[in-house]
Order: structure tokens, then sequence, then C-alpha cells
């Protein structure tokens, strides 16, 4: 067709689905106009989708990246294919892979990376709505970010449920960490534990309901450190308005990805940064600390975050200190008990 029968599809394809392009919100499509619009004071309501890549600095493997991610070094676990770990089928007949790297990746081991203490920030300023995570490792938590603050898209080590359909009991993570020092988590029912969502299994029901009450609000969506290739969690990034900011902080575009009827003709719910009808979408390529970092400097809360990893930091270091002194105690009066003091060893003689 001619080019105004295109522009009358357009136009018809638009008012029918409601696809037309939104107000521009940005001063300019970059960090500095994401900057300027949360500093106008017209954005109280941003969501945080994060992947992996938020925790690779923290020393958690991605899951894709060649050559470091987790799907690229699984050979040790003898596995049919790579993803076979998170198979909810493979996991019944053979959970020890699975508990083996989850030993690996237990929290407690790890501390959050600035990118989380970013996410802090934003909820400490009022103007967080809610953190969607793909990620498992509960940094988010550590961080400082509560349940209400936060949608575990894929499952957490937090708590862990039994499987079976007949029991469904709960564990607590302080419950697994003392119970099962060798991570054998099996239920009363010896069914396997576990509240990490695999391939094929449905969301938590909490996911869909909060994004019907969340997206539609969003004034901004900060998009860090994932693929966007795993669904339904990918195509969030279309639930928000029309004219609601969207900023990427990876290390590669992705998100582009749109309905071939709506490319066809100019619309779709991905990602544009690159195109003649770009208007929100921002792309900042780095790693997430540091384009979270380059945001707080034009925001001007550089120092403020620096405090705030610095002391958040030192306190984990010290709790983990006073852990292992009352371990190394209580080693110690054990040993003491076990072994006769000399008054003892005198009497033996007598």
């Amino acid at each position: 067709p001619g080019d105004t029968e295109m522009d009358f599809l357009r136009s018809l394809f638009s008012r029918t689905l409601g696809l037309s392009p939104g107000e521009k919100v940005l001063d300019e499509l970059s960090l500095e106009g994401v900057a300027s619009y949360i500093q106008s004071g017209k954005c109280k309501n941003v969501i945080c989708m994060v992947g992996a890549g938020i925790s690779t600095s923290a020393g958690i493997p991605d899951f894709r990246s060649p050559g470091t991610g987790l799907y690229a070094n699984l050979q040790h676990y003898n596995l049919p294919y790579p993803e076979a770990i998170f198979q909810i089928d493979y996991f019944k007949k053979h959970p020890e892979p699975f508990f083996a790297l989850a030993r690996e990746l237990y929290p407690g081991q790890f501390k959050p990376t600035l990118c989380h203490y970013f996410i802090r920030m934003l909820k400490d300023k009022g103007i967080l709505k809610r953190c969607y995570s793909q990620n498992i490792d509960t940094l988010e938590r550590v961080a400082g970010l509560e349940g209400e603050d936060l949608i575990e898209a894929h499952g957490t080590f937090h708590t862990s449920h039994c499987v079976s359909q007949f029991c469904s009991k709960e564990y607590s993570m302080a419950w697994m960490k003392g119970a099962h020092p060798h991570f054998t988590l099996r239920c009363t029912q010896t069914a396997p534990l576990r509240d990490i969502v695999f391939f094929g299994e449905n969301l938590p029901s909490r996911f869909f309901t909060s994004i019907k009450n969340d997206f539609p609000n969003c004034d901004l969506l900060i998009i860090m450190g994932t693929s966007l290739q795993v669904q339904p969690f990918a195509s969030l990034v279309s639930r928000v308005p029309k004219n609601c900011p969207r900023v990427l902080i990876n290390m590669e575009k992705t998100g582009q990805v749109q309905l071939f009827a709506a490319g066809l003709l100019g619309f779709g719910g991905g990602l544009d940064f690159d195109s003649d009808g770009a208007y929100r979408d921002v792309v900042y390529l780095s790693t997430c600390d540091d384009g979270c970092m380059a945001l707080a400097d034009l925001l001007g809360w550089k120092a403020e975050l620096e405090e705030l990893v610095k002391r958040e930091h030192a306190a984990i270091d010290s709790k983990d200190a006073s852990k292992k002194d009352a371990t190394a105690n209580q080693s110690s009066e054990c040993s003491d008990k076990s072994s006769p003091g000399p008054e003892a060893r005198k009497s033996d003689y007598q």
C-alpha cells in the first residue's frame, strides 16, 4: 500500500489497540534526562525490573554469559543439558545437583552490590513502587528491601516449601541453615524442599496480582542486569503507560523484540532506542553498578550512596565476625568439656 493507506492503517491500528505513541516526558533520551525527570518531583512510582546482572559483582554468576555464566559451568553436575538443573521433572528424580548448586549460592555468603543499595535508596526516598526481581539470591532483602517492596518472580531461598502436594509445609531459611548443614533438604514427607520457580511452573500468584496494580501507575521503569529473554517477566516492559520513560542499564541492548504485526506498522511494546520514533526509552551500556553510580552522581546522591554501601557492608562484616567468634567459642567449650583438665588428670594418678 502507498503512504496514505499505510498512515490510515497505522491510525486505525493505534486507535483499536491503544498503541499510539505517548507524550514525551524526558527532556532528552539520556541518563541526564532521566535524572532531570526524577529531580522534577513528577516521578513518584518507580518500578525496578532486575536480573542476575545486578549480582555478578557480588561474585554470583549470571546464567547466559559465554564462559562465565552459570549454564556454561555445570559440567561437574553431570546433567543431560544445563537447563535440566531447573527442570521440575528432573529435580523430582535427581534433586542433588540443584541442592549442590544451592549450597554454592545460598544466602549469607555474598554482600549486596552498589546496585542493590541504589534500589534501597529509591525506597528510602519514597519513590520506589516495587522491585520485580528474577533473582533467587535474596540480596535485595539483605540490602534493606522488605517483602512488600519486592516481587521475587522466580522464587527465593528466603523460604522453602515441601513440593509434595499432600504436604506443602513451609520451612524458614533459619531452619534450613540450622537443620540441614549439608543441604539434604527434604521434608518429613521425604519430598524435596524449595521455593524456586522451575521451568514450566507457574510464577507466584502475587506476581500476577501485583502487576495489575503496579504497572498502570508506573511513572519510571528502570531495567537492570537482565537479558529479557524469559517470559512472562520480559513482557512486563510493555505493561507501563505509553508515556512512562523506560531506562535500561545493562552490558548490551535487549528487550527490542516487537510483535510482528505491530512492528510492520511502527508500533509495539518492545524497547525502542534507535528508531526515528523513539521518544521514551534510554539505554546506558555499562555494568549495573557503574550505571547506578552514574545516575546517583547526576542526582546528587553519589556521596550518600557510597556511604550507605560502606556502612551496610561494615555491618555485615561485623555480624559475620561475631558469628565466627561465637562458633569458635562454642567449639572451644566443647573441646574443653571433652578433655580433662590438670586437676582431673592429677586425680587419675592418686
